[in-house]
């Protein structure tokens, strides 16, 4: 299913039949040339127009992110049940538990899902345009970078205590929370390694193993929860204990499958290899970092801003905001499965075929926005009732509704632009717009308009108007880039960076 579409030869020692196990692209030998379609440039213009091509490049993103998406839902819902299973013990619980995961969400989970984006832009590219070992020695590198990364928010967290009576949290909750992330240290760690695994397998085009582990250790996650808070009277900290086993054992059985099933041919050992050329992995990795955050950030200001708008507002803005945690998933999705494509053509030299994965992500993408979007609408009027039965919270829901709907099509352009973005490692360009047009331009008008007569609906404006500039803005970014020199530039990281910093400027169109 992830083979290339074209018809090729099948490499040495491979079955022709294509299955899941099968990279989105094989590497160009002597024996094995590039297949027509990938070996075109950005001249051939009757190949980058041809519908059988798109298609064939729409199907084969849809069909990638679809288990990509599956496995990002189930990993959400790890936290989502242990929250309900330990929030049933007392409301105190519930919130410490809901408040101290959130913390965790715009701290290390930054790290695991933004940081490990470096691999989407070095893995993927390598993969198809040198040693495929090397893979193994970038999948090295990220367990260092990120390990290291990780290390200061182990010690926030374990100090976090003092952090929270600084924000003027209730001592309580300060406390409990505080002992909860200490025991999720461990935790924390899994979840970025098992996130790297991931990404080194989706670098070959092996996108299932996620979506298969975490169907194993989804519902242990839950057993183990219960387990831990109403059989040995764990309380409160049932919900972190359970988290963190439950990572680590995803991680572990990720290597396994990497080992044993499908993954093993970019591995070649140990390296101390691993430990140069650091600078190239640990700049992609902190400008991921702060394109995932600046976003996260920016929502988790506007959860504040709703809470002094009163019970109601800050109610209907929970509703809302868990519901798009599951519907974010979707764009990110795409935005995985778009960088690993984008990043196996430049390997293969293929910018034509690049440029077009890229904007057919777009497009699909849109589409699928456009598919929730509909959902929602047709759902308005009884949307809330799917969290709580107030009425004035389900009132409120829909008024926003519309406004979230309209969202859903801007968020999935931003997703899989920033995956193309990823694959080219231009994280920078999206860490700059987010940045812009989130805390210089839509938070200061949403608040405005929050707090002259607009309410919930003006903080969901402002979140609309910067998904829109975002996303219209990296995909001007990324129609306008000179492919060509993307891939001189793919070929610089993979040769330890050496000419990158001199190609920088170029293409930037």
């Amino acid at each position: 299913m992830y083979s290339s579409l074209s018809t090729t030869s099948p490499q040495p020692g491979r079955s022709s039949d294509a299955n899941e196990y099968t990279s989105l692209l094989p590497k160009p030998t002597d024996d094995n040339p590039v297949p027509d379609f990938l070996s075109q440039n950005d001249n051939d213009n009757d190949n980058h127009n041809d519908r059988n091509a798109i298609l064939a490049e729409f199907l084969l993103l849809l069909k990638s992110s679809i288990p990509v998406i599956l496995a990002y839902t189930l990993q959400n819902s790890l936290q989502t049940v242990s929250v309900l299973i330990v929030g049933r013990i007392s409301p105190e619980h519930l919130a410490t538990s809901a408040f101290s995961l959130m913390f965790a969400m715009i701290t290390a989970w930054m790290i695991a899902l933004g940081g490990t984006t470096a691999l989407d832009t070095l893995a993927s590219s390598s993969f198809t345009g040198s040693d495929k070992k090397n893979l193994g020695i970038l999948l090295q590198r990220g367990f260092f970078v990120l390990g290291l990364f990780y290390v200061p928010v182990a010690v926030l967290w374990v100090f976090s205590e003092k952090i929270f009576l600084l924000l003027g949290q209730d001592e309580s909750l300060a406390r409990d929370s505080a002992r909860f992330l200490t025991a999720l240290v461990p935790g924390g760690l899994g979840y970025v390694y098992f996130e790297l695994m991931k990404k080194f397998l989706q670098a070959q085009g092996i996108m299932r193993p996620g979506t298969y582990v975490l169907l194993l250790t989804s519902p242990l996650n839950a057993l183990l929860t219960y387990t831990f808070a109403h059989k040995l009277n764990l309380d409160l900290l049932a919900a972190p204990l359970a988290l963190s086993i439950s990572y680590w054992l995803s991680f572990a059985l990720l290597t396994l499958y990497a080992a044993f099933v499908a993954g093993s041919e970019c591995w070649a050992g140990w390296s101390p290899e691993a430990l140069s050329n650091l600078r190239t992995f640990s700049r992609l990795a902190l400008l991921g970092v702060i394109h995932v955050g600046t976003e996260w950030w920016a929502f988790e200001i506007v959860a504040l801003a709703a809470g002094r708008l009163g019970t109601i507002p800050l109610a209907a803005q929970s509703v809302i905001m868990t519901a798009d945690q599951v519907l974010n998933t979707i764009p990110f999705g795409v935005g995985v499965a778009t960088s690993a494509r984008v990043g196996n053509l430049l390997g293969s030299r293929n910018a034509a075929g690049a440029k077009r994965a890229a904007n057919v992500a777009a497009w699909l993408s849109m589409l699928l926005g456009l598919a929730v979007l509909v959902l929602l609408l047709a759902s308005r009027a009884h949307f809330g009732l799917l969290f709580n039965s107030d009425t004035r919270v389900v009132g409120l829901t829909a008024e926003v509704l519309p406004f979230v709907a309209l969202f859903q099509i801007a968020d999935g352009l931003n997703g899989s632009c920033g995956g193309a973005l990823r694959g080219m490692g231009r994280q920078h360009v999206g860490a700059v717009v987010n940045v812009v047009s989130y805390y210089c331009g839509a938070l200061p008008l949403g608040v405005y308009l929050a707090f002259h007569g607009w309410g919930l609906k003006g903080l969901w404006v402002g979140q609309c108007v910067a998904l829109y500039l975002v996303g219209a803005i990296e995909w001007a970014v990324v129609s306008a880039s000179e492919w060509e020199g993307e891939v001189r530039r793919a070929f610089g990281r993979m040769e330890g960076g050496k000419q990158l910093e001199g190609d920088e400027g170029e293409g930037r169109g």
